[in-house]
């Protein structure tokens, strides 16, 4: 049994019918869920009693462009001790990848903004890089690149000899 099993045990105990599928690999644990059921599931990690991720570390996309669902969100979750002691510095005391899958139509998931207020520029990031939208984001708007880009260029059916709309200085 590696140090990820017993956590999963506690993850699917609270979770229950939620949890999709999962496995422990090299330490990790890795949960997956249905996007329908993302933002129950993410507030239950952060304030369930036995589970208390209180730090979403990343949120990144995957693109899978044979399969369905195209797209997967990957969230990255840890407990992180935020008791004071003394001089040492916080503790992280277990790892959580959440992972959920998110149709190429329509390419739209629940914003989870509100349960992990970290999420905001890395769901504008996801938007930009891959087009996937979030409901209920409050400012959801490119990040990386300017406004006049056309497309997401980490999607892999972007043609990188695309050429942009030039743009002139801004006052």
């Amino acid at each position: 049994m590696t140090e990820a099993e017993p956590l999963l045990g506690t993850v699917k105990e609270s979770l229950g019918e939620a949890v999709l599928d999962s496995h422990a690999y090299r330490g990790d644990a890795t949960i997956l869920v249905a996007p329908e059921s993302l933002q129950d599931v993410l507030l239950e990690l952060r304030d369930g009693e036995k589970l208390r991720f209180n730090l979403l570390m990343d949120l990144t996309a995957v693109d899978y462009i044979e399969r369905e669902p195209r797209f997967e969100l990957v969230y990255h979750l840890a407990a992180i001790d935020v008791e004071p002691r003394g001089t040492e510095p916080c503790r992280m005391n277990q790892r959580l990848r959440v992972k959920a899958g998110v149709p190429a139509d329509p390419c739209e998931v629940d914003s989870v903004v509100e349960i992990f207020p970290s999420a905001d520029w890395m769901e504008r990031e996801v938007w930009d890089m891959y087009g996937i939208s979030f409901r209920g984001h409050p400012n959801l708007k490119r990040v990386l690149l300017y406004e006049e880009f056309k497309g997401h260029p980490l999607r892999k059916d972007y043609p990188k000899e695309r050429r942009q709309p030039l743009i002139g200085p801004r006052n």
